[in-house]
Order: structure tokens, then C-alpha cells, then sequence
């Protein structure tokens, strides 16, 4: 979660990690917070980006279908996060987690937007057919298994998999294609990519926290990991090849993705 102090009132700077506990949850997980953090980045940016001119032309129409594909299969993780999110909002354990989910439902509602504009700038006029057709089982399976967490209220296991397991892999891909693309989609991915950060941050915090508190949580989320991780990796792999990440390098992507994971102690 981004640690940037922000403004009062008074013109004076707090620094988060500098506060009690009670205080940085009121602190970061607040609309003002939010506010603060994504001002930088949407201001003179609409529908994702600054971009203008030439710049948003794929090399190719072999580039530019797999750029389509790639997009529609990114609407489907936005919009399961959308969903999920929102779905949370009414189980979340307190206002502190019920705050932060809100301006997440908003986030993702963004990123979806500026997704499904990109499509039609590339000329998709049906992009809910294109979705369908264009879309990854695996991923597919993913957010089905992710809203039943959610419609189970099962608290722990819809965090750990969609704001740990979904978002760290987000993260990792969008990086990777931000990397190589157009000016456009590169610009609209690394908004998206600093908002994969603060709910990351929400989700390993959340989880941390709980795990310390309740440690049998942790057979728990491992037996979702279980259960997530081949869907996960094969989307995974599946959109590294689609963006042009070569073979060598997927393997290190690879690592980056399970760094999330590792960190709550799931080493398997």
C-alpha cells in the first residue's frame, strides 16, 4: 500500500507509518487517502491516458489482434474484481476494510472503463461479444471460483484470492506488457498498476494481521491456493505469450507473482 503522507486540514503532512494502529487503519483505508493517491495520476488523463496521435497504432493486425485479446481478457479479471469487491462491502469485518473495499469497487470500475474504451479505440464495436469469445477458461473458472468465496462470505479466502492471489498477478503482467506495447495501452496500464498496489497492500495487511491472530486460518487459505494456483498459472502463462514476454524471462515473472504469496508464509 503506498505510504505517502498527505495533507490536513492545517497544511501540515502525517506520515502513516508514524501513527497507532487504530489511527493508519483510519488513515489509509479512508476516501481521502484514496483520493490523494490517484489524483497524481487521473488528473488530465480521461479514459486512462494523455496520449494522442499516431502513437496508438499496434505494428501489425496479427499485434494488434493479440493486443484486443489480451484487453478483453483483462476486462474479465477487472470486472470479477469489481464484482467481488462490491459483493464484500456487506460481510466486510469493519468499517476500517468496508471504506477501503468502497473506493476498490471504484478503482475497478475505472479500470474497466478505460479497458473497454482502448477496445473500442482499436475498433472493437461489440466488446461484450469479444470478451466472450476472446476469454481464457482458466480465468473464466478463476472469477466463478472468486464470487462463490464471495457469495459464501468467506472473508479470509476472497482476500487472499482477489486481493493477494488476483492482484499480484495483475500487477506482474500489466508491468510486463506496460513494458513492451503502444504509448497508450502503456500509459492506461501503469495507472491501473499503481491502484493493483494499494489493494495488494489491503490484502497482505488484512491477511497478516489475521493470520497472527488466528494461525489456522493458514490451512485454510492453503488449500484455496491449492485449488487457485493451476488456474492462475495457466492464465499466467497464457497472457505473458500473448504480450510478447520471451521464454527466458517468464520464469522470473513467474517468482515475482508468488513474492506475494510467499510473503504470508505460503511457501508450497
Amino acid at each position: 500500500m503506498t505510504t505517502e503522507g498527505r495533507s490536513s486540514g492545517a497544511g501540515s503532512f502525517e506520515e502513516p507509518h508514524a501513527l497507532g494502529h487504530d489511527q493508519f487503519l483510519d488513515e489509509v483505508h479512508s476516501f481521502e487517502f484514496w483520493f490523494q493517491a490517484v489524483e497524481g495520476y487521473l488528473s488530465g488523463r480521461p479514459y486512462g491516458h494523455s496520449v494522442g496521435g499516431d502513437d496508438d497504432a499496434p505494428e501489425s493486425d496479427s499485434a494488434r489482434d493479440a493486443l484486443i485479446t489480451t484487453l478483453c481478457n483483462y476486462c474479465i479479471g477487472e470486472t470479477a474484481a469489481l464484482e467481488a469487491s462490491s459483493g464484500m462491502i456487506g460481510f466486510a469485518p469493519n468499517r476500517h476494510a468496508k471504506i477501503f473495499l468502497a473506493t476498490q469497487v471504484v478503482d475497478e470500475a475505472r479500470h474497466l472503463e478505460v479497458l473497454m474504451r482502448r477496445l473500442a479505440d482499436l475498433g472493437v464495436k461489440d466488446a461484450e461479444t469479444e470478451i466472450e469469445r476472446r476469454a481464457n477458461p482458466a480465468l473464466r473458472h478463476f472469477k466463478k471460483r472468486l464470487l462463490q468465496l464471495v457469495d459464501g462470505k468467506d472473508w479470509e479466502a476472497a482476500v487472499f484470492a482477489q486481493n493477494v492471489i488476483l492482484e499480484a498477478m495483475e500487477f506482474t503482467v500489466f508491468q510486463a506488457h506496460a513494458e513492451r506495447t503502444d504509448p497508450i495501452t502503456r500509459e492506461v496500464l501503469e495507472g491501473i498498476i499503481k491502484d493493483e498496489r494499494r489493494h495488494m497492500g489491503f490484502g497482505e495487511n488484512d491477511l497478516g494481521r489475521r493470520l497472527i491472530a488466528a494461525p489456522h486460518i493458514r490451512a485454510r487459505l492453503a488449500e484455496v491456493r491449492r485449488e487457485l494456483d493451476p488456474l492462475v498459472l495457466d492464465t499466467f502463462e497464457h497472457t505473458l505469450e500473448q504480450v510478447g514476454v520471451p521464454m527466458d524471462q517468464r520464469p522470473e515473472l513467474g517468482r515475482r507473482y508468488l513474492a506475494s504469496v510467499t510473503r504470508l508464509g505460503f511457501d508450497e
